[in-house]
């Protein structure tokens, strides 16, 4: 029987090398080869097993066809193409330019925008949000927990089907694995359109298990977006129920936006993509994309966005002009950014990049999770080298601990570089939100980590308006001044040596945490 333990050995030596020549064929960032050429050589069988859950590349693959993606996006072109003078500053036109030309993100505006910082007003004014609903309700959540809340929002979700309101939603298969399944068949019997994203159970159990829609959007009758950070769970009114959960402060902190005004646009466009996924039923007619325009329809005028516009759509030949200055008319300008593992770049590292190395005072972040990718990290360090007051605002304690031990050695780098970190003490700080120079700002789902740059599908709505830019401040501030920081004074790098060699270890493996 020997010669059947060779062949085995010699099919299991194949399939290594297949899977380390594949890896180096991705051409992706040099650590997370290596992470995973570590992975194959030093865990037998084991290194395969995760190589095949959660090593393969899918930015390549198309999940949705071009066709049906310009379906999916005439509306919200058109709804762009209604706002009348849309004034683009100076200092963002490129970023903007960018988000357009990458991701199909067309710049809206709000006329206004709610900030919660906490469940306590996020769900009542989303249940109000959806008690007022008359034509339909678009969901699109990471968790959707069967608890207390999860029931209260599933209950008023069935009132307003039973209405005759269209009510669609889309929830995370591995986000929810811990939801039973009675509680999505409830809905459905009650006449709500229910879809897992990307579900992943035996035997279709494969590597789509690590690329997860961790978006977060609604959208009430086509007027009204919420976009941010927040699942519904009862965790974000009870506290944090965790491993961490004797502590005395528990307090769950998010960030969420309410927005109303054309921007709403670009949200229902984030949806319905998701939608054809899921459902494969596209969803283009005028009554989803009622007028949210701030100002008439104007005739064309003007210096016209062209290679911009001809990217967007050459059929349809739209052109809004996009005037230089400062911004005009007092309403906010914003730009629902998307990004997934199936585009052909990262777009929100490319802006988060692109911002950092283009601050001119200040760049604060706050992320709950801190595994940066090269690109970020590089631009972390140069802005602050480079005098940009760069702040980083983290959790004291996460629920991941092998994600908080690889953390602690890229914020030993980024502070050795003069960035200033802060951690977050009165439980665990979830918000995803930047902010730079009193202008610009971001709110949405996106982590700045390898997962969320990477794998998962995330959105965020960045905002090009100073108002907004100092409310989104105030909200950090008041979370920094609940914050350690951490300085010279503690010395770091005297932590006890094994400490340090056991996050540098575990650094290895933040590519695929």
């Amino acid at each position: 029987m020997n010669y059947i333990y060779w062949i085995g050995l010699m099919l299991y030596g194949i399939i290594v090398i297949g899977s380390m020549i594949t890896v180096l064929l991705d051409r992706r960032q040099p650590a997370k080869t290596m992470a995973w050429m570590m992975v194959l050589i030093f865990l037998p069988v084991l290194g395969i097993v995760l190589y095949f859950f959660f090593g393969q590349n899918t930015r390549k693959e198309r999940i949705i066809s071009q066709q049906s993606l310009d379906q999916l996006t005439k509306r919200s072109m058109l709804e762009y193409n209604e706002q009348r003078e849309l004034t683009i500053p100076d200092q963002y036109l490129s970023l903007i330019t960018l988000f357009m030309n990458q991701n199909l993100a067309l710049p809206f505006q709000s006329d206004q925008t709610e900030i919660y910082t906490d469940g306590y007003e996020f769900f009542p004014a989303l249940l109000q949000a959806i008690a007022q609903a008359r034509h339909h309700i678009h969901l699109n959540t990471y968790i959707i927990e069967d608890d207390p809340l999860g029931y209260l929002v599933a209950d008023a979700l069935i009132d307003k089907a039973r209405e005759g309101v269209e009510v669609r939603l889309i929830y995370d298969d591995v986000g929810c694995w811990k939801v039973k399944g009675r509680f999505f068949e409830r809905l459905r019997e009650e006449g709500v359109e229910v879809h897992s994203f990307m579900p992943v159970h035996f035997p279709a159990f494969t590597s789509k298990v690590n690329y997860r829609n961790h978006r977060k959007i609604c959208v009430i009758d086509g007027t009204v977006g919420f976009i941010g950070g927040m699942n519904i769970a009862y965790r974000y009114v009870k506290g944090w129920a965790s491993r961490i959960r004797k502590k005395k402060n528990n307090k769950w902190r998010d960030t969420h936006l309410k927005l109303t005004g054309s921007v709403v646009a670009g949200l229902q466009r984030a949806f319905l993509v998701d939608w054809y996924f899921v459902d494969r039923t596209l969803i283009t007619g005028r009554e989803y994309y009622p007028n949210n325009s701030l100002t008439p329809n104007p005739s064309p005028r003007g210096e016209g966005s062209g290679q911009t516009s001809q990217m967007i759509s050459q059929e349809e030949n739209l052109s809004t002009p996009l005037s230089k200055g400062r911004g005009g008319g007092g309403e906010a300008l914003m730009q629902v950014v998307t990004s997934s593992p199936t585009s052909p770049w990262p777009e929100i590292e490319q802006g988060y990049v692109r911002i950092l190395l283009e601050a001119r005072s200040y760049v604060y972040l706050e992320t709950p999770y801190f595994l940066p990718t090269e690109p970020v990290l590089f631009a972390m360090r140069t802005a602050a080298l480079a005098g940009v007051d760069v702040r980083l605002l983290i959790p004291m304690h996460i629920d991941a601990k092998l994600v908080e031990w690889a953390s602690r050695s890229y914020v030993t780098e980024i502070v050795e570089a003069g960035v200033k970190v802060y951690l977050y003490q009165p439980g665990f700080n979830h918000s995803k939100l930047l902010v730079c120079d009193d202008f610009l700002a971001s709110v949405g789902s996106t982590n700045v980590d390898f997962r969320s740059f990477d794998n998962n599908f995330e959105a965020n709505v960045f905002i090009y308006d100073r108002e907004l830019a100092l409310r989104v401040k105030q909200v950090y501030l008041d979370d920094e001044a609940q914050s350690l920081l951490l300085d010279d004074e503690q010395n770091l790098e005297k932590r006890p040596f094994m400490q340090r060699l056991w996050e540098s270890l575990v650094r290895l493996l933040s590519p695929l945490l």
